[in-house]
Parts: structure tokens; sequence; C-alpha cells
């Protein structure tokens, strides 16, 4: 009794107050992840009566450094912690398993990524004429699929933009979950720069995809604000996540980030890279700087380990 008084006095509300490591920029991350997505899929209807095109250089550059920033994040950061985890949970659970366990849950985020983009793909060329459809999708990727143009039908032009904006706020609630998955302020920060320069670039070729499909500003609008939230999402309930210190909750959330980490690799080695890699334009410039988006996160690891 005596031992259970004194715990209780020697409580302090400093004590139960500590905030996990990398909470505050967990929170910033919540802020930026809305208002810049807003903010650059928000610039078309501001700036152009006329969309540009979406595969500007500018654009394309961009995304090649954010493509070099996703792939150390992955190789350097991602998956390192990822396999670490899971090993300590499994070891936890006291679980010895013969099959590749960690591997086969990457692959599965990967997949999910993949069967997600592709049914969206072949309902869009369902409702298409073949040849449009051929000269539509060159790339095969959901970020790749501009509209027909300005003859295109306007019904199906905006069902087929309401299942892009739906794929990919999806894919943006899995990416969301890296981030809240991170323990600790420096591996939030590497990732939550993948994402910003990652979700700028999409939320702008979202905005001009759906003038493209001509939708009405109101909805272009509605589809970005959807787009915006679930990064957001994301986050909290990675974060939620990440405070369970159970070991089923510890393997649960190395689950999650396996999923992450396949989404990661499937945005940096079929999304982005061959997407901009195989337009036959600034080839020098597009690979400077995905080494410099490498060299970026391997400077940040390297000061900070």
């Amino acid at each position: 009794m005596d031992t259970g008084l004194g715990a209780a006095l020697a409580w302090s509300p400093g004590a139960a107050s500590q905030s996990p490591p990398g909470l505050g920029v967990k929170l910033g991350s919540l802020v930026l992840l809305l208002l810049l997505p807003l903010a650059c899929g928000l610039a078309p209807l501001w700036c152009f009566r006329q969309p540009p095109d979406p595969r500007s250089p500018v654009l394309s550059l961009v995304s090649c450094f954010s493509g070099g920033v996703f792939m150390g994040t992955f190789l350097l950061d991602l998956l390192p912690d990822y396999l670490s985890s899971i090993a300590a949970a499994l070891e936890g659970l006291r679980i010895t398993l013969q099959f590749p366990l960690p591997e086969f849950i990457v692959a599965m985020g990967f997949f999910l990524v993949l069967v997600l983009e592709q049914v969206t793909l072949a309902q869009r060329e369902l409702s298409e004429p073949p040849e449009e459809s051929r000269a539509l999708l060159p790339g095969g990727s959901i970020q790749a699929a501009l509209p027909a143009g300005p003859g295109a039908a306007a019904a199906p032009g905006a069902l087929r933009a309401g299942a892009l904006a739906l794929a990919l706020a999806l894919h943006a609630v899995l990416e969301g979950l890296a981030l809240g998955l991170r323990e600790g302020e420096a591996a939030a920060l590497r990732v939550l720069l993948a994402l910003l320069l990652h979700k700028g670039a999409v939320a702008f070729g979202l905005s001009l995809e759906l003038l493209r499909s001509r939708l009405r500003p109101p909805a272009v609008a509605s589809c970005l604000v959807l787009l915006a939230l679930m990064s957001p999402l994301g986050v909290g309930v990675g974060t939620a996540l990440a405070a369970g210190a159970g070991p089923r909750q510890r393997l649960c959330r190395a689950v999650l980030e396996g999923l992450a980490a396949g989404t990661f690799l499937f945005v940096t080695f079929l999304e982005i890279l061959p997407q901009e890699l195989g337009v036959p334009r600034n080839r020098i410039p597009k690979v400077i700087l995905i080494l410099a988006g490498f060299a970026l996160v391997s400077a940040i690891l390297f000061v900070k380990g």
C-alpha cells in the first residue's frame, strides 16, 4: 500500500505529457500536406484560362527530383527501418518463419497500388475508342493518362476524372501512413520532404486533368480538397498506430510500414522514373536532378546518423 501511495504521490503531469518522438513534425505535416497540394492544385484555376501541358519541362524536372528523393527515402530509410521493425515485432511474439514474410508484405503494398491504378485505367479504356486509348495511355500510368482533348464527351470525361481523383486519394492515404509510422523527428522530416515534392506535382497534374475533362471549377476544387485531405488522414492513422506499445500493435505497425514501403517502391520505379525518362527531352538534367534528390536524402541520413 505504501509503495502504491508513494508512486501516486511521485506522479507529475510533466511525466505523463511527454509527446512521442517526431510528434511535432507530424502535426506540422498535417498543415503542410493539406495546404501545399491545395495551392498547387488551385494554381491552374487561378492562372490559366486554358490549362497548359501537364508534362511541361519544369514540372517534369521537379518530378525527376521528387523521384530521386523517393528512391533515397525507400532504399536508405523506409526499407531498413521496416525490416528491423518487423524482425523485432516477430521476435517479441516469438514467431519464427521460413517464408520471407517481410518482403512479401512490401510486394503486397506494391501490388495494391498497381491493381488500383490498372483497374482505373481499364475503366477509362472501356469508355473510349481503341485509337484514343492508345494515344491516351503511352506510359500506362494514372498520372500519365490525359483526356482525349476538347472534343471528348463531358460526361464520360467527368466520370473518368472522378475515378482518377478517387484512385489518387486512396494512394495518398498509403503515402501518409509512411509518415505517420515514422519514429523520430529526422525520419519524419525525410518522408515529409518526399511527400511534399510528390504531392505538389500530383495535385498540379490532377487539376490540369480535371480541367481538360471539362469539369466545372467547383467540382475541380472538391476533388482537390479530397486529395489534400487524404495524406493528413493517413498521417493521423499512422501516428495513432505508432503509439501502440504492445507486441501485437508493433506487428500491426510493421505490416503497415511494409505496405507503405511498397507504395514508395511503386511510385518511384513504375510511376515517376519510367514516365519521365521515357520522354526524349532534357535527359541529362533529369538524371542530374534524380541524383540530386537521392544525394539530398543520403546527406540528411549521413548528418543525422
